[in-house]
């Protein structure tokens, strides 16, 4: 088996692709997390999805391609510049409210919704606001995170934030967490 062969992108992946290299955007989410989160998508149907941090919107492809046509995906970035190529390639599903905000003040701003499953892929939600990202999954959701692996672009010091996280994250007694040692480090945690 293969991991990286007949993954079946969505049709827009190329697209974004191109204009996230244009754009000089080096921290997308890679394909086998993405492969994940749509087949994750496809386990809630009718749900709600959070993603934090959309970047120029690969992980948002991904995760429209494996929600049904009952689910919505709410995606938030602050920047805009990246958020104009996602727009540009997804903006045309019905399915899609692209937000650009602040993480932490949107996560604020969701207090007592709920949602089927939480991408964070930022520090709103990740290493700032756990807890508040946390209390938006309902009970069986999921909440999921990636680059829990050392990364090329890591800044100084923040293998210790992963490290706390990781621990936190283990700590809980409302959580079910699995740690995967693959694509860039993966734990994908279910609400009890």
């Amino acid at each position: 088996m293969n991991d990286h062969s007949n993954l079946n992108e969505p049709n827009h992946i190329p697209a974004i692709w191109a204009d996230t290299h244009a754009a000089g955007f080096t921290m997308a989410s890679e394909p086998l997390t993405c492969s994940l989160l749509r087949t994750l998508a496809a386990s809630k149907p009718g749900g709600r999805f959070l993603e934090l941090g959309s970047g120029t919107g690969l992980s948002t492809a991904w995760l429209l391609d494996g929600m049904d046509s009952n689910s919505h995906l709410t995606t938030v970035d602050n920047d805009e510049a990246l958020l104009s190529v996602l727009r540009k390639n997804l903006d045309h599903d019905p399915r899609l409210t692209v937000v650009c905000s602040d993480g932490d003040d949107f996560l604020h701003l969701l207090k007592d919704q709920v949602f089927d499953l939480v991408f964070a892929d930022t520090w709103a939600g990740k290493y700032r606001l756990l807890d508040e990202a946390l209390l938006l999954v309902g009970r069986s959701g999921l909440y999921v995170i990636d680059d829990m692996l050392p990364q090329p672009n890591w800044p100084e010091g923040h293998a210790a934030k992963v490290a706390d996280l990781v621990s936190s994250l283990e700590q809980r007694n409302d959580f079910r967490i699995t740690k995967m040692s693959w694509a860039s480090g993966v734990i994908l945690a279910t609400k009890l």
